[in-house]
């Protein structure tokens, strides 16, 4: 069974920075997209960033790009959101998000396992 546990939400001041981690385990993912989305209240979930399992290809929504970093670390199936220059707006509760195969998708609903989502909140 696949299981996502982020971690590494808090509060931080606007301009601030926050590293968002996803442990993913229950089957190898050499051959998944891994994602990163985040939902503000009363808004539809969004997609963020994904990154594959292999190579060096990542994938940014364009309110982050510039601000935001996907990575992964292979050895220990965790996959990361380094997030600078955090804006109130920024603020919502972040998933990490995986499907098989190798095509980026920005609608969550083209995922297939989530994990419970990590609180993020930039103060003004």
């Amino acid at each position: 069974q696949v299981q996502l546990v982020e971690s590494g939400g808090g509060l931080v001041q606007d301009g601030g920075s926050l590293r968002l981690s996803c442990a993913a385990s229950g089957r190898t993912f050499s051959n998944y997209v891994m994602g990163w989305f985040r939902q503000a209240p009363g808004k539809e979930r969004e997609f963020v960033a994904a990154i594959k399992w292999s190579g060096t290809s990542t994938y940014y929504a364009d309110s982050v790009k510039g601000r935001f970093t996907i990575s992964r670390e292979n050895a220990k199936n965790t996959v990361f959101l380094q997030m600078n220059s955090l804006k109130p707006e920024d603020t919502a509760v972040y998933y990490c998000a995986a499907r098989q195969g190798t095509v980026y998708y920005v609608l969550a609903k083209r995922y297939d396992f989530w994990g419970q989502g990590t609180q993020v909140t930039v103060s003004s």
